[in-house]
């Protein structure tokens, strides 16, 4: 393609299988000329298909829940060792609700599975960054993506308690972005992804009636998983050196509309 990771090295984290945004994340690091190691907690790798993935990337696959200090220091130390060194680069795609598994109304949800939440899809991400800064994982001028959402701003009912988790990882990228901006020129975004057909997606009630009206609503449609790799990929490169503490909106114009005339349509009575 374009050599934009060449002799760059990484870490993805939350590969599940091919539908997943980290999956297509992965291959199109791989054709772009970065090395990198794929991370999934235990109990998705039983779930998923990441070792598929690992093959077709020439990698490996190193067990962390990253709820847990102790395994991302395993996750950082090995990665370093197989790569030969600290990394360019680390997706954070890690993200889960009990409560929304569970179909909780939200004046009912199960606080410990809220801690639940926050921790796995918030949390972790902080993890992450503290421990790869304590380790000296990160090269000068790495680049740290975490995917979210727009319910992080706007209330989108079934998303329930990962709206709270989202609205915290954004600020953890802001602060933490700061703080590694400063130190060694490290870049930390968040990238709020249109609606996606992955298997965490396909979760959320009503999910593939939202699709159909985001697309109405967003001028350019809804951004594919793989047009969200290829985002994701620019800010890995050397492009986007002098962008940090960002939340960037790759979701076809949705964020930015009010209404849309195919909407309208769709909403006016037969005749009139």
């Amino acid at each position: 393609m374009y050599n934009l990771l060449k002799g760059k090295r990484g870490i993805i984290t939350g590969a599940l299988d091919e539908n997943s945004i980290a999956w297509k994340i992965a291959l199109r690091a791989k054709e772009e000329g970065a090395t990198f190691t794929l991370t999934n907690a235990p109990v998705a790798m039983r779930m998923g298909a990441i070792q598929q993935l690992a093959q077709q990337c020439g990698t490996i696959v190193i067990p962390a829940d990253a709820t847990v200090v102790e395994d991302i220091e395993t996750l950082y130390r090995q990665s370093m060792e197989h790569l030969g060194g600290p990394v360019d680069f680390v997706l954070h795609s890690i993200g889960m609700s009990p409560n929304v598994r569970k179909k909780k109304d939200y004046g009912d949800l199960n606080y410990e599975w809220f801690q639940k939440t926050l921790d796995i899809s918030a949390l972790s991400f902080h993890k992450m960054l503290q421990v790869g800064e304590k380790l000296d994982a990160f090269n000068a001028h790495a680049s740290v993506v975490a995917l979210t959402y727009i319910a992080a701003q706007r209330v989108f009912p079934d998303y329930g308690d990962m709206a709270q988790a989202k609205a915290l990882l954004e600020s953890i990228a802001r602060s933490y972005g700061y703080r590694l901006g400063r130190s060694k020129g490290i870049r930390v975004n968040t990238v709020s992804q249109s609606p996606t057909l992955t298997t965490a997606g396909s979760g959320v009630g009503g999910f593939d009636v939202f699709m159909d009206y985001a697309e109405k609503m967003s001028p350019l449609g809804n951004a594919t998983a793989l047009e969200c790799a290829d985002y994701v990929i620019t800010l890995f490169s050397d492009l986007t050196r002098k962008v940090t503490m960002q939340n960037l909106f790759h979701d076809g114009g949705f964020s930015n509309v009010g209404i849309s005339d195919a909407v309208v349509q769709g909403l006016t009575p037969p005749g009139a």
